[in-house]
């Protein structure tokens, strides 16, 4: 695999915001069809522009695992993440956000 490519109202700006969110990097022109985030894992982020917002809840979503998840949910809020729901199992639980265009990721206290 070599990207996982969102629609965006504003490319240039999630990029961004998923670059500081994951510690990653544009790596490409904000004026290119795709505005890619190179993250430090290997994989690449693609946003591209689009006229009209998600119609609901979106289909694919990163799952994110942090052994300090309340550190990285605080960061991730203060960079403008919301919170939409949590959830808790046996061995671990995990937090529904969703970034400032309303995409939804989910944060883990453990490995997935």
């Amino acid at each position: 695999m070599s990207m996982v490519t969102f629609d965006a109202m504003d490319a240039p700006v999630l990029a961004a915001w998923w670059a500081d969110a994951l510690g990653g990097e544009v790596v490409s022109d904000p004026g290119a069809a795709v505005v890619a985030v190179q993250l430090p894992q290997g994989l690449q982020l693609g946003f591209r522009t689009v006229a009209e917002p998600t119609p609901g809840k979106n289909r694919v979503h990163l799952d994110l695992a942090d052994v300090a998840a309340d550190d990285q949910l605080k960061r991730l809020q203060d960079l403008g993440a919301a919170v939409l729901r949590r959830h808790e199992m046996e061995s671990y639980s995990w937090v529904v956000l969703a970034d400032p265009e309303g995409n939804q990721f989910c944060l883990a206290t453990a490995p997935m």
